[in-house]
């Protein structure tokens, strides 16, 4: 193998969004891996998914179906507070509310649920509960949970790629990844539409979240089966009694109101609303294909006739944008709602491997997958 500086890496990463910026780093850092790369198709970091979404660092309250997924939030969620102090938001009060009808957990089970997974809760205080319907919820609870700003976080990943020395190259969409010498790959990238590239490397790390099955050449379907979404998540001025609060009632009618951070407003997201489209993800099905072809009518006006039901004072929020993004979930979890990493080893491909994960703060499950794998720098010739 020739051994050219500019095309030459000892890892690619295929995707600028945390998981990939957060990886890269932890290659570089960790791992003392010189030559890393990120491949990322749009400008700048973390402009999808990692942007577009309700900004929540989990406790595990989400997840009363899904044990494990609730337990590792509650693990990881102060040691991403830690990590991370300047993109959090504490700055309001988090408010779950349990439904007296078509819930799948009462308020009892949710009690026994949060002691179950060590996650602090208390009844909340009777002027955040005169804030609800009372013919329609059952219970309030007050916790602990956070949001996060993207952009700060966008603006830790740029400022610590560069310090450790992993390049960032925009406008690159990876299209095919090919076995080559050795143990040595190949990556296809486009260049804006413009043209393509070839970069040689040791290790690559697929972490395109809606598009981990569009890599072409000798790279596999994924053996998981996905869903992909074109979800909505509208963002509202809410009015002064909701401000500081973040609301979630469960679990069937299931809707949020979550500060978003990098707007300084209020996401509002619905379980029966926010989904606009959904089809089992296979090869060449292209999902921003589909989202840029999409017509994007919001559904807000259905989701705050809804929410407003439960807590009439959402009728006064003020509609200012919708976010529409392509979500990937895995199949075998849309019973329970979990949301467990995805990670997997390409045998085919040697020192391949692709990563999803439905929450920020698995990134510390991934990480620790990646520990176990025998990292090396490739050898010149």
């Amino acid at each position: 193998m020739m051994f050219e500086a500019d095309k030459t890496f000892d890892a690619v990463v295929i995707g600028g969004g945390f998981y990939g910026a957060a990886i890269a780093a932890y290659l570089a850092r960790a791992r003392g891996l010189k030559r890393v790369v990120v491949l990322e198709r749009e400008s700048r970091l973390m402009t999808r998914a990692s942007y577009n979404n309700q900004a929540r660092v989990h406790n595990g309250y989400h997840y009363p179906r899904s044990f494990t997924t609730a337990y590792r939030s509650r693990i990881n969620l102060p040691r991403f507070v830690a990590d991370w102090p300047e993109a959090i938001n504490k700055d309001f009060i988090k408010l779950y509310a349990i439904s007296r009808k078509n819930s799948k957990v009462t308020a009892r089970q949710f009690e026994r649920f949060c002691k179950d997974i060590g996650a602090g809760i208390e009844v909340a205080a009777p002027e955040l509960s005169a804030l609800f319907e009372p013919r329609l919820i059952e219970q309030v609870y007050q916790v602990d949970e956070y949001a996060f700003d993207s952009l700060k976080l966008a603006s830790w990943a740029e400022k610590e790629l560069d310090e450790c020395g992993v390049q960032v190259r925009y406008g690159r969409r990876a299209t095919a990844v090919y076995k080559n010498e050795a143990d040595g790959l190949r990556v296809i990238a486009g260049v804006d539409g413009t043209g393509q590239e070839e970069l040689l490397c040791r290790y690559v790390f697929n972490c395109t979240y809606s598009g981990l099955n569009q890599i072409g050449g000798d790279f596999p379907v994924i053996k998981a089966g996905l869903k992909q979404e074109i979800t909505e998540m509208a963002l509202m001025q809410m009015p002064a009694d909701l401000g500081g609060l973040g609301i979630t009632v469960m679990d069937g009618p299931f809707f949020s109101v979550m500060p978003f951070p990098a707007r300084n407003l209020h996401s509002l997201s619905h379980v029966r609303y926010t989904p606009h489209l959904n089809w089992s993800d296979s090869r060449g099905l292209d999902p921003y294909g589909r989202l840029s072809d999409y017509q994007r009518q919001s559904r807000v006006d259905r989701m705050v006739r809804d929410v407003a039901r439960y807590i009439p004072s959402v009728a006064n929020s003020v509609y200012q944008d919708s976010l529409f993004e392509v979500k990937t979930v895995l199949t075998k979890n849309e019973g329970d709602d979990g949301r467990p990493i995805f990670f997997e080893r390409h045998l085919a491909l040697p020192n391949c491997y692709s990563v999803l994960g439905g929450k920020i703060d698995n990134i510390y499950d991934i990480l620790q997958l990646i520990e176990g794998i025998e990292i090396g720098h490739i050898a010149q010739k």
